[in-house]
């Protein structure tokens, strides 16, 4: 879920627990984990709502100093259905951290990433990109992936959702400022050069 910085603080610290958005269908589950720029959130609750019945109360829990605010902030289109998200802080380790930290691959775990990097590039409208991004990545690490795409000659906004699936695959990590191969990325190039 994405979310103003201006929230990030309230999200870190707990003081923020709810959000309210408008969607032509519902985006996220209750039950699931999602990826905040704050941190991981548990997703407890998903409901529509009559934008009218928000609380100064729930507006608070949204990071918002009352009722009226947040409704004049709502993201979306007004047509479309109000949603109130709970959420809570995830306790639990960043299950992508510990995925980038392991470099002991197996023979089978290489075959796991080449056959996924593999169905990548064959879903790719500009091609194969995968193995040139992870070098790309490599030879400039902390290099903000805009920056990294300029190299590339693509288009920054596909080549920076192309780096969140390499992250996502555990294979590269984010910095704060730009990205490096993870442990297990490196060693995943290590173990394929030719």
């Amino acid at each position: 879920m994405l979310f103003q910085k201006r929230f990030w603080p309230g999200i870190a610290d707990g003081s923020v627990t709810l959000a309210f958005r408008r969607w032509r269908r519902q985006q996220v589950l209750p039950g699931r984990p999602y990826r905040t720029a704050a941190g991981i959130i548990d997703v407890t609750s998903v409901a529509v709502v009559d934008p009218a019945a928000i609380t100064d109360d729930d507006a608070r829990a949204a990071g918002h100093p009352d009722a009226a605010s947040l409704v004049a902030d709502l993201p979306g289109e007004p047509q479309n259905p109000t949603y109130r998200i709970e959420f809570r802080l995830a306790t639990g380790p960043d299950p992508r951290a510990e995925l980038a930290a392991g470099a002991d691959l197996d023979a089978a775990e290489i075959e796991r990433i080449t056959a996924r990097l593999d169905r990548l590039d064959r879903a790719s409208s500009a091609g194969p990109w995968t193995r040139e991004t992870l070098r790309l990545v490599e030879e400039h690490p902390e290099r903000r992936a805009g920056d990294l795409a300029d190299l590339a000659g693509r288009e920054r906004a596909p080549f920076k959702l192309d780096v969140r699936k390499l992250k996502n695959l555990g294979l590269a990590e984010s910095y704060p400022v730009g990205n490096r191969l993870s442990p297990r990325g490196r060693a995943y190039l290590d173990a394929t050069r030719d």
